[in-house]
């Protein structure tokens, strides 16, 4: 990689910076130390971060030196929501927090060689810090009329909520870090998404007030949105988080796997490592056989890996194919399959009763007689075993894991019975 700039752009992944130039000669000259921080307001990050993280990694990889801030400080005020004030977590419970996104950012940096990432926290050069040496050495610094001027704060200003001076101060505690990162480790460079790019620049207004002759940048990724007008990094059932116990591997393969074929160009440049010619490959691919889906397989199977490594990949892909009649039900464990049909429409029963009575109440069918047609046509699957019969009533010798029924009715349309 020769530019990263431009590696940036091709992946749109540029959509705010200072001065292109000047950052664009930064690199050439480098390396450059740059930093991204995140703030603990929840136990886990989610894909908006993964965004930010691996924009790190491809800048760490194209030989300059990333800064992982995980906000031990700010993640105790929080930074201005859109139409509300945050709820404001305990400092035990953000403290805990700080050590899980820090246990998720750590695997997808590089920590060692010349250009070694390090882990920082600002509460390190906050919690000692007096009110009045906060408002003498930081505050006289920043102008009420352009922190007022930050979209995040016009916003709230504008809006019934209003905005609290806790809320209101957030930019100047991230303008801190970029200046203490700034004098600790020669950090030059902050990046983060377009949507915090008033809180990016504070942090470059105050290092220039407080250093006139240095050179530093910020620079914007762009909100991802998507081609159905839905939330990116949302599902009927929430949103995508890194942590496996809030959402499964399962369910963060099949994000991926179910992505528009309208989406899935952008998703590839932004999130997958594969080479310009690789993704371009796939683009094809999915422009002229859609059906195949292959450039949501390879990006689904790509990014569980990163996430979740080699094993829960194989584990959740094996079960993805069983549960289409491409594999064994019966090879996979109880975890993986218990998390691939909490993804499916599913029902607790008490007892096992007749397959056309499970069918219908499950929603596969809109009726009994409706299930007994699809027996009768062939179309009726338990655990990928063809129904033959109408009367059919599974035992509990069928049970999978002595709890589970796995339906489907025709090729595609899956359910799943659990007994109590």
């Amino acid at each position: 990689m020769t530019d990263i700039v431009d590696e940036l752009k091709w992946r749109g992944l540029l959509a705010l910076s200072t001065d292109e130039d000047a950052l664009r000669k930064a690199f050439a000259d480098g390396p450059v130390t740059f930093y991204c921080g995140f703030d603990p307001t929840a136990p886990s990050l989610h894909l908006g971060n993964l965004v930010q993280i691996l924009t790190m990694r491809r800048i760490q990889q194209a030989g300059n030196r990333p800064l992982g801030l995980v906000g031990g400080a700010t993640g105790l005020i929080g930074d201005p929501k859109p139409n509300s004030e945050r709820t404001l977590n305990e400092p035990d419970i953000v403290a805990q927090w700080v050590e899980r996104l820090r246990a998720q950012i750590q695997p997808l940096l590089d920590f060692e060689g010349p250009n070694a990432a390090v882990m920082v926290n600002n509460l390190d050069w906050t919690q000692g810090l007096s009110a009045i040496e906060f408002l003498r050495d930081m505050g006289k610094h920043f102008r009420v009329n352009k922190m007022i001027a930050k979209e995040a704060v016009s916003r709230r200003l504008n809006s019934d909520a209003g905005i609290s001076y806790t809320e209101f101060s957030y930019q100047i505690l991230q303008g801190m870090d970029f200046l203490e990162l700034y004098r600790r480790y020669g950090c030059t460079l902050q990046t983060g998404g377009s949507d915090q790019w008033g809180n990016l620049t504070s942090g470059t207004d105050l290092i220039h007030r407080v250093d006139p002759e240095a050179v530093v940048h910020a620079l914007g990724t762009p909100l991802i949105t998507k081609a159905d007008g839905t939330k990116f990094g949302k599902t009927e059932s929430g949103t995508i988080w890194l942590d496996p116990e809030m959402t499964t591997p399962y369910a963060f393969y099949q994000f991926w796997l179910n992505a528009d074929d309208r989406d899935v160009s952008k998703f590839l440049r932004i999130f997958s490592f594969k080479s310009h010619e690789e993704i371009e490959e796939l683009e094809k691919l999915t422009e002229e056989r859609p059906q195949a889906r292959a450039a949501q397989r390879a990006l689904a199977e790509e990014l569980t890996t990163l996430v979740h490594g080699t094993g829960q990949t194989a584990a959740v892909v094996a079960a993805s194919r069983a549960l289409f009649g491409q594999g064994e039900l019966g090879d996979l464990d109880a975890a993986t399959l218990g998390a691939a049909l909490s993804e499916v429409p599913h029902i607790q029963v008490a007892e096992l009763g007749p397959v056309v009575d499970l069918f219908a109440e499950v929603g596969l069918v809109a009726s009994k007689s409706a299930a007994r047609r699809t027996v009768k046509e062939g179309g009726a699957y338990v655990n990928n075993v063809k129904v033959a019969a109408e009367d059919a009533v599974p035992g509990k010798e069928d049970l999978l894991h002595g709890r589970w029924l796995v339906l489907r009715r025709g090729k595609k349309n899956l359910a799943a019975v659990e007994l109590r």
